[in-house]
């Protein structure tokens, strides 16, 4: 056996409890990244390779789909235990290329911190999931005597599976999603924020992955999900997977229909003690995992990526004028830098892998062929 089937043996099988978990809530039988043969990178994943394998964070989402014509929804992250307007995470937000309407985006970066649940959803319904992340917020028992609140809510266009302008979300929704929130293993493809994207000129959707480091060196996880909704030339592995399958960005006379433009949000969850600061440094490294995939970060393309750590000696109480954490070294952050990065890599993968057919509001896209991709890969 090759040094390189070995490693890819190796670490394969270091998340096959994970894939025995989450077989039940996948789409159809359609499989995650590892399935096939792909285990990026060189650590070890969670044991659901999901967001949720850090400890307190939970997901929900709500799908609305009216036959042909609405086709979209919402995830919700919740990151920890608790109330988190009075114990607030440390938190990040990198903007890769800002074309987008991520609410919420200027306080956490002048305060380094978040204090409500993360929505997403279609660009048209932003309004709807602040409000309903506000009404939530306020209605926690201890928040009383709140009168502001920053309400974090990221979007992507799904305009063409979608009839966007109908605006179909609700606060209801919202709300429902965050009611529904549970950790445990995520749904991923065709399911709430992911419902009406494209990704590649193929099926986008939700897709999570996670990392684990070793106990020597520090036992930390790094959680992602994403929000896959933008174009370019997919690769897979190293593969060239668009240009095989023909189709991909620039493809017929430097204009195809496969274009670039689109959007992904990336949220990045770890239990790691960090500053703000080094947030922001774990969120920039999440943009490598999205530029192995293939993306072109197209002058369209509103490319996020959100970041908290939930870890207890990190949060900061309200009222607290001194506050005194034990944080993470800048020269341990290494690590978890490579964790980032491998995790969302993956879980882009694994949200056009779980992802089906959709017929939609301006036609039919369809689903990444995958015995067409393992062919590719075997080769």
């Amino acid at each position: 056996m090759k040094p390189e089937d070995r490693r890819l043996k190796v670490v394969a099988g270091l998340c096959a409890a994970s894939v025995l978990l989450t077989t039940s809530l996948m789409a159809g039988d359609r499989p995650r990244t590892r399935d096939i043969g792909i285990a990026p990178g060189i650590l070890e994943c969670g044991p659901l390779n999901a967001i949720t394998d850090v400890q307190g964070v939970k997901v929900g989402h709500v799908t609305v789909q009216d036959s042909a014509r609405v086709n979209t929804g919402v995830t919700v992250i919740i990151p920890a235990d608790g109330n988190l307007r009075q114990d607030r995470l440390p938190a990040a937000i990198f903007v890769a290329n800002g074309y987008g309407k991520l609410a919420g985006l200027s306080q956490v970066q002048e305060l380094g911190e978040i204090e409500t649940p993360i929505a997403l959803t279609n660009t048209l319904n932003v309004a709807e999931g602040m409000a309903a992340l506000v009404e939530w917020t306020l209605a926690q028992p201890g928040n009383e005597d709140v009168y502001s609140v920053n309400a974090v809510v990221g979007e992507t266009n799904d305009g063409y599976l979608n009839d966007i302008r109908a605006r179909a979300l609700s606060k209801n929704h919202f709300i429902e999603a965050l009611e529904k929130a549970r950790s445990g293993p995520v749904e991923e493809g065709v399911v709430g924020a992911g419902t009406g994207t494209v990704a590649f000129g193929f099926k986008g959707g939700i897709g999570t992955s996670s990392r684990k480091l070793p106990v020597k060196l520090g036992g930390f996880t790094v959680g992602v999900l994403v929000q896959s909704n933008f174009g370019g030339v997919l690769q897979m592995n190293g593969v060239r997977v668009g240009e095989a399958l023909g189709q991909y960005y620039l493809k017929d006379e430097l204009a195809g229909d496969e274009g670039a433009d689109g959007s992904i949000m990336i949220v990045v969850a770890t239990d790691a003690p960090l500053s703000d600061r080094n947030l922001e440094r774990l969120a920039r490294r999440a943009i490598t995992g999205l530029a192995r995939t293939g993306a072109s970060m197209s002058n369209g393309s509103g490319d996020y990526v959100i970041a908290f750590s939930n870890a207890e000696g990190v949060r900061r109480r309200e009222g607290v004028t001194l506050q005194t954490t034990a944080e993470l070294a800048n020269s341990a952050m290494s690590p978890l830098f490579q964790a980032v990065a491998e995790a969302t890599e993956e879980a882009i993968y694994n949200s056009l892998l779980q992802a089906d057919d959709v017929t939609g509001y301006r036609g039919t896209i369809k689903a990444l062929p995958v015995k067409k991709v393992k062919m590719l890969l075997q080769r």
